[in-house]
């Protein structure tokens, strides 16, 4: 999360209802709409759920596929944000993809976890739609 990022969903006793979260995404509601049909259609036992986590005091949004995360989910004050995290197998695969450079490039920087690091796109129009969706096919193919 950057020291920009708005924190908001931070009251565990207010569920992020679809209601309410398009109510702060507002426009972004069908970019929003469309990665998460994109996920019940293409990914038949995809499954989403919003936890709120005490490390962060925030509520996320986990989607899983087969058992794996494939993305986390934040809302921001006005758009959305989606976090993926990929092992170093992943290296290959994201630099040979017809993804965008600057993506390619920030997660060969990206601070390492571990053996993962994140590859974070805030949702702003239908380009960064393409590339999550290209990211989600990366992510449920790797290990």
């Amino acid at each position: 999360m950057s020291d920009l990022d708005p924190i908001l969903f931070t009251d565990r006793n207010v569920y992020p209802t679809d209601d309410y979260i398009f109510s702060i995404i507002g426009e972004k509601k069908i970019f929003w709409q469309s990665i998460m049909n994109h996920m019940s259609s293409v990914y038949k036992d995809s499954e989403g759920q919003w936890n709120f986590y005490n490390d962060g005091k925030r509520w996320l949004f986990k989607m899983v596929y087969k058992k794996k995360t494939i993305f986390w989910a934040a809302i921001l004050s006005g758009s959305f944000r989606i976090t993926f995290y990929f092992g170093n197998k992943a290296e290959n695969v994201i630099e040979n993809s017809d993804l965008p450079g600057n993506i390619k490039e920030e997660f060969k920087t990206a601070k390492r976890y571990g053996l993962i690091r994140p590859v974070t796109l805030i949702v702003n129009d239908n380009a960064d739609v393409d590339n999550i969706l290209k990211l989600i096919s990366i992510k449920s193919k790797s290990s």
